[in-house]
Protein backbone atom coordinates (compact mmCIF):
# COMPACT_ATOMS: atom_id res chain seq x y z
CA UNK A 1 0.00 0.00 0.00
CA UNK A 2 3.15 2.70 1.05
CA UNK A 3 6.25 2.90 -1.17
CA UNK A 4 8.17 4.86 1.09
CA UNK A 5 7.16 3.66 4.53
CA UNK A 6 5.55 0.64 6.35
CA UNK A 7 2.57 0.86 8.60
CA UNK A 8 1.74 -1.10 12.01
CA UNK A 9 -1.00 -1.43 13.41
CA UNK A 10 -0.99 -4.11 15.98
CA UNK A 11 -3.56 -3.69 19.04
CA UNK A 12 -3.44 0.11 20.97
CA UNK A 13 -0.22 0.75 19.50
CA UNK A 14 0.99 1.54 15.47
CA UNK A 15 4.26 1.56 14.04
CA UNK A 16 5.24 3.75 11.10
CA UNK A 17 8.71 2.76 10.05
CA UNK A 18 10.00 5.35 7.12
CA UNK A 19 10.99 2.77 4.48
CA UNK A 20 13.93 4.18 1.91
CA UNK A 21 17.29 2.98 3.10
CA UNK A 22 18.73 3.02 0.14
CA UNK A 23 18.43 6.74 0.30
CA UNK A 24 18.48 7.45 4.00
CA UNK A 25 14.86 7.37 4.52
CA UNK A 26 15.09 11.30 2.33
CA UNK A 27 12.07 12.79 2.34
CA UNK A 28 10.22 12.58 -1.29
CA UNK A 29 7.12 13.99 -2.41
CA UNK A 30 5.95 11.00 -2.42
CA UNK A 31 6.71 10.04 1.67
CA UNK A 32 5.55 13.57 2.68
CA UNK A 33 1.78 12.39 1.48
CA UNK A 34 1.93 8.50 2.38
CA UNK A 35 3.41 9.76 6.09
CA UNK A 36 0.43 12.05 6.65
CA UNK A 37 -2.20 8.89 4.95
CA UNK A 38 -0.45 7.07 7.46
CA UNK A 39 -1.21 9.31 10.40
CA UNK A 40 -5.03 9.25 9.25
CA UNK A 41 -5.07 5.53 9.14
CA UNK A 42 -3.73 5.69 13.40
CA UNK A 43 -6.53 8.07 14.13
CA UNK A 44 -9.08 6.17 12.50
CA UNK A 45 -7.77 3.27 13.97
CA UNK A 46 -7.90 1.16 17.62
CA UNK A 47 -4.43 2.58 17.92
CA UNK A 48 -4.11 4.75 21.21
CA UNK A 49 0.07 5.63 20.77
CA UNK A 50 2.27 5.42 17.80
CA UNK A 51 5.90 5.25 17.09
CA UNK A 52 8.09 6.54 14.05
CA UNK A 53 11.49 4.95 13.29
CA UNK A 54 13.32 4.47 9.96
CA UNK A 55 14.98 1.22 8.67
CA UNK A 56 18.63 1.07 7.85
CA UNK A 57 21.27 3.35 9.58
CA UNK A 58 19.56 6.46 9.24
CA UNK A 59 15.94 7.76 10.57
CA UNK A 60 15.79 10.51 8.18
CA UNK A 61 18.39 12.47 6.05
CA UNK A 62 16.50 15.23 4.88
CA UNK A 63 15.05 15.92 1.78
CA UNK A 64 15.56 13.54 -1.23
CA UNK A 65 18.31 14.85 -3.28
CA UNK A 66 16.06 14.06 -6.91
CA UNK A 67 13.44 16.10 -4.99
CA UNK A 68 16.00 19.06 -4.58
CA UNK A 69 17.52 18.85 -7.85
CA UNK A 70 13.44 19.31 -9.22
CA UNK A 71 13.05 22.91 -6.23
CA UNK A 72 15.40 24.20 -8.54
CA UNK A 73 13.64 24.02 -11.76
CA UNK A 74 10.06 25.29 -10.05
CA UNK A 75 8.33 28.50 -10.31
CA UNK A 76 7.49 30.11 -7.49
CA UNK A 77 3.77 29.10 -7.48
CA UNK A 78 5.08 25.78 -7.17
CA UNK A 79 7.50 26.66 -4.37
CA UNK A 80 4.87 28.13 -2.58
CA UNK A 81 2.42 24.66 -2.87
CA UNK A 82 5.82 23.07 -2.32
CA UNK A 83 6.54 24.61 1.06
CA UNK A 84 2.79 24.39 2.11
CA UNK A 85 2.70 20.44 1.87
CA UNK A 86 6.01 20.27 4.47
CA UNK A 87 4.12 22.52 6.00
CA UNK A 88 0.93 20.65 6.68
CA UNK A 89 2.87 17.43 7.20
CA UNK A 90 5.05 19.03 9.86
CA UNK A 91 2.04 20.31 11.17
CA UNK A 92 -0.09 17.25 11.36
CA UNK A 93 2.84 15.20 13.64
CA UNK A 94 2.99 18.16 16.13
CA UNK A 95 -1.09 18.45 16.68
CA UNK A 96 -1.64 14.83 16.44
CA UNK A 97 -4.09 13.48 18.18
CA UNK A 98 -2.43 10.57 19.51
CA UNK A 99 0.66 10.61 21.29
CA UNK A 100 3.65 9.43 18.92
CA UNK A 101 7.18 8.95 20.15
CA UNK A 102 10.04 8.97 17.96
CA UNK A 103 12.59 6.32 18.08
CA UNK A 104 15.94 7.68 16.44
CA UNK A 105 17.86 5.10 15.45
CA UNK A 106 20.71 7.35 13.12
CA UNK A 107 20.80 10.70 11.28
CA UNK A 108 17.86 12.76 11.69
CA UNK A 109 19.04 15.96 9.90
CA UNK A 110 16.98 18.84 8.16
CA UNK A 111 13.64 17.69 7.88
CA UNK A 112 14.37 14.41 9.08
CA UNK A 113 15.44 16.31 12.36
CA UNK A 114 11.62 18.06 12.45
CA UNK A 115 9.66 15.10 12.02
CA UNK A 116 12.05 13.16 15.08
CA UNK A 117 11.53 16.29 17.37
CA UNK A 118 8.17 17.15 16.61
CA UNK A 119 6.76 14.08 17.78
CA UNK A 120 5.81 14.44 21.60
CA UNK A 121 8.30 12.10 23.15
CA UNK A 122 11.55 11.62 20.75
CA UNK A 123 14.55 9.07 22.18
CA UNK A 124 17.56 8.39 20.29
CA UNK A 125 19.95 5.74 19.89
CA UNK A 126 23.92 7.01 21.15
CA UNK A 127 24.63 6.61 16.86
CA UNK A 128 22.14 9.16 16.17
CA UNK A 129 23.02 12.78 15.13
CA UNK A 130 20.50 15.64 14.89
CA UNK A 131 20.80 19.34 12.62
CA UNK A 132 19.37 21.58 10.74
CA UNK A 133 21.86 21.82 8.56
CA UNK A 134 19.77 23.85 5.19
CA UNK A 135 22.00 26.67 5.46
CA UNK A 136 24.99 25.23 4.44
CA UNK A 137 23.29 24.79 0.70
CA UNK A 138 21.78 28.36 0.62
CA UNK A 139 18.97 26.82 1.87
CA UNK A 140 16.40 28.03 5.18
CA UNK A 141 14.61 25.95 7.93
CA UNK A 142 11.79 28.12 7.83
CA UNK A 143 9.33 26.22 8.99
CA UNK A 144 10.69 23.87 11.47
CA UNK A 145 12.01 26.98 13.33
CA UNK A 146 8.37 27.62 14.10
CA UNK A 147 8.27 24.70 16.21
CA UNK A 148 11.61 24.76 17.22
CA UNK A 149 11.92 28.24 19.01
CA UNK A 150 8.90 27.26 20.89
CA UNK A 151 10.50 23.97 22.16
CA UNK A 152 13.93 25.22 23.02
CA UNK A 153 13.44 29.09 23.13
CA UNK A 154 14.88 31.52 20.61
CA UNK A 155 18.90 31.94 21.63
CA UNK A 156 19.29 28.02 21.15
CA UNK A 157 17.27 28.11 18.31
CA UNK A 158 19.32 30.87 16.47
CA UNK A 159 22.42 28.60 17.23
CA UNK A 160 21.44 25.33 15.44
CA UNK A 161 19.62 27.74 12.10
CA UNK A 162 22.24 30.23 11.93
CA UNK A 163 25.41 27.33 12.20
CA UNK A 164 23.61 24.65 10.57
CA UNK A 165 25.75 22.34 13.25
CA UNK A 166 25.26 18.28 14.09
CA UNK A 167 24.54 17.60 17.81
CA UNK A 168 25.20 14.56 19.15
CA UNK A 169 22.80 12.73 21.11
CA UNK A 170 23.72 14.14 25.01
CA UNK A 171 23.27 17.54 23.53
CA UNK A 172 20.50 17.00 22.13
CA UNK A 173 19.14 15.96 25.35
CA UNK A 174 20.99 18.50 27.14
CA UNK A 175 18.59 21.45 25.22
CA UNK A 176 15.17 19.71 24.99
CA UNK A 177 15.36 18.61 21.96
CA UNK A 178 14.92 14.56 22.71
CA UNK A 179 13.96 12.87 25.83
CA UNK A 180 15.84 10.19 26.28
CA UNK A 181 19.31 8.40 25.17
CA UNK A 182 18.42 4.53 24.81
CA UNK A 183 21.10 1.64 23.42
CA UNK A 184 20.15 1.18 19.86
CA UNK A 185 19.47 -2.71 20.96
CA UNK A 186 16.54 -1.45 22.79
CA UNK A 187 15.62 1.81 21.32
CA UNK A 188 12.47 0.16 20.17
CA UNK A 189 11.88 -1.95 23.54
CA UNK A 190 11.89 1.17 25.07
CA UNK A 191 9.15 3.40 22.95
CA UNK A 192 7.12 0.23 23.73
CA UNK A 193 7.47 0.76 27.04
CA UNK A 194 6.94 4.65 26.97
CA UNK A 195 3.91 3.12 24.97
CA UNK A 196 2.38 1.34 27.29
CA UNK A 197 2.66 3.97 30.23
CA UNK A 198 0.76 6.19 27.50
CA UNK A 199 -2.27 3.24 26.70
CA UNK A 200 -2.22 2.42 30.47
CA UNK A 201 -3.47 6.50 31.17
CA UNK A 202 -6.88 7.52 30.83
CA UNK A 203 -7.43 7.19 27.10
CA UNK A 204 -10.05 11.18 26.88
CA UNK A 205 -7.20 12.33 29.13
CA UNK A 206 -4.27 11.85 27.06
CA UNK A 207 -6.32 13.02 23.91
CA UNK A 208 -7.69 16.21 26.13
CA UNK A 209 -4.13 17.51 27.32
CA UNK A 210 -3.02 17.16 23.90
CA UNK A 211 -5.66 19.08 22.57
CA UNK A 212 -5.31 21.73 25.12
CA UNK A 213 -1.42 21.98 24.61
CA UNK A 214 -1.88 22.35 20.89
CA UNK A 215 -5.01 24.71 20.98
CA UNK A 216 -3.22 27.09 23.91
CA UNK A 217 -0.44 27.63 20.64
CA UNK A 218 -2.27 26.92 17.76
CA UNK A 219 -3.49 30.68 16.79
CA UNK A 220 0.28 31.49 16.75
CA UNK A 221 2.14 28.73 14.95
CA UNK A 222 -0.18 28.92 12.14
CA UNK A 223 0.52 32.82 11.81
CA UNK A 224 4.20 31.99 12.17
CA UNK A 225 3.87 29.25 9.59
CA UNK A 226 2.19 31.38 6.96
CA UNK A 227 5.05 34.09 6.82
CA UNK A 228 7.58 30.45 7.17
CA UNK A 229 6.07 29.52 3.72
CA UNK A 230 6.68 32.38 2.04
CA UNK A 231 10.19 32.84 3.15
CA UNK A 232 10.45 28.77 2.41
CA UNK A 233 9.81 29.08 -1.10
CA UNK A 234 11.01 32.95 -1.88
CA UNK A 235 14.41 32.06 -0.91
CA UNK A 236 14.55 29.06 -3.30
CA UNK A 237 14.11 31.71 -5.89
CA UNK A 238 18.01 32.87 -4.74
CA UNK A 239 21.25 32.49 -6.23
CA UNK A 240 22.83 31.56 -3.09
CA UNK A 241 20.05 28.39 -3.31
CA UNK A 242 20.94 27.85 -6.55
CA UNK A 243 24.49 27.94 -6.39
CA UNK A 244 24.01 25.88 -2.62
CA UNK A 245 22.36 22.91 -4.42
CA UNK A 246 24.63 22.82 -7.31
CA UNK A 247 27.57 22.38 -5.10
CA UNK A 248 25.83 19.98 -2.98
CA UNK A 249 24.92 17.96 -5.79
CA UNK A 250 28.44 17.99 -7.40
CA UNK A 251 30.62 17.88 -4.09
CA UNK A 252 32.17 20.89 -4.32
CA UNK A 253 32.66 24.04 -2.18
CA UNK A 254 29.89 26.72 -2.76
CA UNK A 255 31.07 30.21 -4.15
CA UNK A 256 28.12 32.23 -2.65
CA UNK A 257 26.76 35.59 -3.92
CA UNK A 258 25.36 36.59 -0.62
CA UNK A 259 22.37 38.24 -2.52
CA UNK A 260 19.31 36.96 -0.37
CA UNK A 261 16.47 38.60 -2.26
Amino acid sequence: MFSTLLLDITGNLATITLNRPDKRNAISTAMIAELQSALDEIEMSHARVGILTGSGKAFCAGMDLEMLAAIAQQSPTENQEDSRRMAKMFRRIWSFSKPLIAAVNGAALAGGCGIATLCDFTLAAPEAKFGYTEVKIGFLPAIVSVFLSRQIGEKRTRDLLLTGRILDPAEAKEIGLINEIVPAEKLIQRAKELADILIAASPGSVTRAKRLLTSAAAAGVDADLERAILENARIRCTPDFKEGLASFLEKRKPVWRGDSD
